[in-house]
């Protein structure tokens, strides 16, 4: 499996990580009966769960374009040393931004967002 594949099976992974980690700061502000429900009346979660939530959305919102641009230079056979570099700059910066997200780090939150939008150019640019 290329590199490129590997790193996009390991997002999946986050992604999942991720959404436990949300339902546990969900289930520490409401308990797990609403969450079981159907979630109607259920307010905007706050701190870190709020946090974690949003960088969980965030994840599935990139996981999409990684997953497209990977899928892509594989069936197109455009995967190098520079597509490689850009999944593994993605995936780790993604890594990165789940705790810097959670704890409230706003302008560093910003900046592990641009590392992987970076990785994802990189992937990009072997494809155009």
């Amino acid at each position: 499996m290329s590199i490129e594949l590997k790193m996009l099976v390991w997002s999946a992974l986050l992604t999942i990580a991720q959404v436990v980690v949300a339902a546990i700061g969900a289930m520490g502000q409401v308990g797990l009966p609403p969450l079981a429900g159907n979630r109607e009346g259920l307010g905007e979660f706050t701190g870190w769960a709020g946090r974690a939530q949003r960088a969980h959305r965030n994840m599935l919102e990139n996981l999409v374009l990684f997953a497209i641009l990977v899928l892509v230079a594989q069936i197109a056979g455009k995967t190098d040393a520079t597509t490689a570099l850009g999944a593994q700059i993605f995936f780790w910066s993604r890594v990165a931004y789940v705790p810097v997200y959670v704890a409230g780090i706003p302008w560093l939150r910003t900046g592990v967002f641009a590392v992987s939008l970076l990785g994802l150019a990189m992937i990009v640019s072997q494809l155009l």
